[in-house]
């Protein structure tokens, strides 16, 4: 006999809709195996987006923390381009 697949966006649609049919979030969180905070996470999510909400969400950050304006970095690949070879050497005179 075949395991049976489950999927994220199927357990969440099931979540949702016994919710709607009133059981309460406490039992509810217990049998499907995730905290009540998630639980409560996926119902606003629902409430505010429709079932859009219950998708997998990216994990990638929002920004990159050490990334250089756009401008700063056109104006350093334009001095690539213009010196390919890099910066000249001064000749060790003394």
């Amino acid at each position: 006999m075949p395991w049976n697949e489950c999927k994220p966006m199927g357990e969440r649609l099931r979540f949702i809709a016994r919710l709607l049919e009133g059981e309460k979030m406490a039992p509810l969180c217990r049998e499907f195996g995730i905290s009540r905070v998630t639980g409560y996470k996926i119902f606003e999510r629902y409430k505010a987006c429709g079932l859009d909400a219950l998708h997998d969400r990216s994990r990638a950050p929002y920004r990159q923390a050490n990334k250089l304006p756009f401008q700063v970095e056109r104006a350093i690949l334009g001095l690539k381009r213009e010196f390919p070879s890099g910066a000249r050497r001064r000749s060790a005179t003394s």
